[in-house]
C-alpha cells in the first residue's frame, strides 16, 4: 500500500539507496500558491547530518516539482509530480548486512513476504521514505495555512540521548503534536473518525509504537467527573471550558485544539555487535556500521507534522 488519503491522495516511489524518492499528491485545490522555498525549508528540518544526534548521511534534500504547478507558482488541480534525488547513499556502508537479519528492523518480514532483502539501508522500510511525506504534507499547509490552520510538533526526551550514543546504544522519545484552527465539524464517523485518521497516519511512520489524544492513557486512571469537558460560551459560540478530548468528539473535531503523542522506539540499529540469523538459518553477528540515528523521534518531528497536514487536508475535502 503505497498510498495515503482518499480525495487528498499521496503516493509515493523509491527506495533509500535508489536514484530518487519521490511522489503525487492529487486533489490539491486549484490556485494555491506553491512556495517552493518552503518545501525545502520544510525538507531541511527533517535531513540527515546536521547534528551529532542524528544520522550523518548527508542529503541536499531540494524537492524537483514535475507537474501539478503551472504558471505564478499555483496548482493546476492537477496531480503535483515531484522527486527528490538521493545524493549521499553509500551502499557499501550496509554490505556486512547481506543476508542477515537486523532485530527489530523490517529485514525478516520483507525477506519472507517478497523474497528479496535489499540490505541497502531497508530499501522502502527505510525513513529515507518520509522524506516524500513531508513534501506532501507541506504541499497541504499551503493550502489549510490560509484557512487558519496551523499544525505544530515538538521532540520530547525520555532518556539521555548523548548518553546513550556515547555508549553505541538508542533510546525513544515522545513527539507531540497540536493542531489549531481547525473548524468544528472535521471527521467522518463511523469509520473515519479525525482520532482515527491521525492514529493511522501517525502509526504508519517507522518506529512509531502508540498513539494518543487529549487525556490518552491517562483517562484510563480518571473518573467522569475529572475527564469532563465542560461547555459554556465565548461570544455567542460554545466552546469547551477545558481540553480532555483533545479537541475530538464523537470523532468530529469540535473546535478545540487537536492535541495528540506519538510514542517512537529506540532505533533498532545500534553501534554494537548483535546476535540473529542470516537467511540461511545460521546464526550470526550484526556487526555496528552503517549511519543511523541514536533517537529517531528527533527527525520525526516534521514527518509527524507531515501526517498531520495530509490527513486534515484529506478530511476537510471530504467536509465540503
Amino acid at each position: 500500500m503505497n498510498s495515503f488519503g482518499h480525495i487528498i491522495r499521496l503516493t509515493t516511489f523509491g527506495e533509500s539507496h535508489g536514484p530518487a524518492m519521490g511522489g503525487v499528491l492529487d486533489g490539491l485545490p486549484p490556485r494555491v500558491y506553491i512556495d517552493r522555498e518552503a518545501l525545502d525549508a520544510a525538507l531541511a528540518r527533517r535531513r540527515p547530518g546536521q547534528q551529532s544526534l542524528t544520522s550523518t548521511r548527508r542529503e541536499p534534500d531540494t524537492v524537483e516539482i514535475l507537474s501539478g504547478v503551472g504558471p505564478g507558482s499555483l496548482s493546476l488541480g492537477t496531480p503535483i509530480g515531484f522527486i527528490i534525488r538521493n545524493r549521499d547513499a553509500r551502499s557499501g556502508d550496509y554490505e556486512a548486512y547481506e543476508g542477515r537479519f537486523r532485530p527489530n528492523h523490517a529485514d525478516y518480514t520483507y525477506w519472507h513476504k517478497y523474497g528479496i532483502h535489499d540490505f541497502r539501508g531497508g530499501g522502502r522500510a527505510s525513513a529515507r521514505e518520509t522524506v516524500s511525506w513531508v513534501v506532501g504534507g507541506a504541499l497541504c499547509s499551503q493550502w489549510l495555512q490560509g484557512a487558519g490552520i496551523s499544525v505544530r510538533a515538538s521532540f520530547r526526551e525520555t532518556l539521555p540521548v548523548a548518553e546513550a550514543a556515547a555508549h553505541g546504544d538508542s533510546v525513544g522519545g515522545v513527539v507531540e503534536g497540536r493542531i489549531s484552527g481547525l473548524p468544528v465539524g472535521v471527521g467522518e464517523p463511523v469509520f473515519d473518525k479525525l482520532h482515527a485518521r491521525l492514529a493511522y497516519a501517525m502509526m504508519s511512520i517507522n518506529a512509531a509504537k502508540a498513539f494518543e489524544y487529549g487525556d490518552g492513557f491517562r483517562s484510563a486512571e480518571m473518573t467522569g467527573s475529572e475527564s469532563a469537558d465542560l461547555f459554556n460560551t465565548r461570544e455567542g459560540e460554545p466552546v469547551c471550558a477545558s481540553n480532555h478530548s483533545g479537541g475530538v468528539q464523537g470523532g468530529i473535531s469540535n473546535g478545540m485544539d487537536v492535541n495528540f503523542r506519538v510514542y517512537f522506539k529506540p532505533t533498532p540499529t545500534i553501534m554494537q555487535p548483535m546476535q540473529s540469523i542470516d537467511t540461511e538459518g545460521n546464526e550470526c553477528v550484526i556487526p555496528p556500521k552503517g549511519r543511523h540515528d541514536p533517537c529517531v523521534a528527533i527527525r520525526a518531528v516534521p514527518v509527524v507534522e507531515a501526517m498531520a497536514w495530509l490527513t486534515i487536508a484529506d478530511l476537510m475535502r471530504m467536509k465540503g
